[in-house]
């Protein structure tokens, strides 16, 4: 893939994650019992980047979304919020993934996402208010990071199976990198299987 599609993939990556946010961010909260409760739909972008991109250009879509989407209807409060959600639950959905498509599936990474942008978000909710009552919501929040990791998990997984531009980015990371092949591989097993 040469250096201007990759660009262009990833600020394609970046603004559909900038208008899931934003309408993510229209729909009142889904958890009355949670507040702050969110279906982190914003993640499936994540997951494509985490799959389809090196770390450095993966990390760059992550940060694009933030930055933007905070600039186009977020306060200062909320960037430190999301900062440390997206990052939290950016790098432990990284290293899940490292353990490789025998030991875990996308949907396992994406609900391990799920639950640690939770936890971030209640670590800098608590590290503002200097008060650790904060994180009595961690239990709550975490049952619907599970659900909600879950559902974006399928999506996302759905996605990389049958959207071909996709695949094809994926394809050609796999030509590059281990990690990236061996989920490249496994996907076409699954695919064989259930054709």
């Amino acid at each position: 893939m040469n250096k201007n599609k990759r660009l262009i993939y990833i600020s394609l990556l970046a603004a559909q994650g900038v208008v899931i946010t934003m309408l993510e961010r229209a729909i009142p909260f889904p958890f009355a019992f949670a507040p702050g409760a969110k279906l982190g739909l914003a993640n499936i972008i994540t997951l494509l980047a985490i799959f389809t991109l090196p770390y450095k250009d993966s990390l760059k879509v992550v940060w694009m979304r933030l930055l933007i989407s905070t600039l186009l209807g977020g306060t200062l409060s909320t960037f430190l919020y999301s900062f440390a959600g997206a990052f939290l639950s950016y790098g432990g959905m990284l290293l899940v993934r490292l353990l490789g498509p025998k030991r875990v599936s996308m949907i396992g990474i994406s609900a391990t996402g799920g639950i640690l942008h939770n936890v971030g978000q209640l670590a800098m909710a608590s590290l503002i208010a200097q008060s650790f009552s904060v994180m009595l919501y961690l239990p709550i929040l975490s049952i619907t990071g599970i659900f909600s990791g879950v559902a974006v998990g399928v999506a996302a997984n759905y996605l990389l199976e049958h959207v071909s531009t996709i695949r094809q980015f994926q394809s050609e990371e796999a030509a590059k990198s281990k990690l990236t092949k061996a989920w490249y591989e496994a996907s076409l097993v699954y695919r064989k299987e259930h054709d």
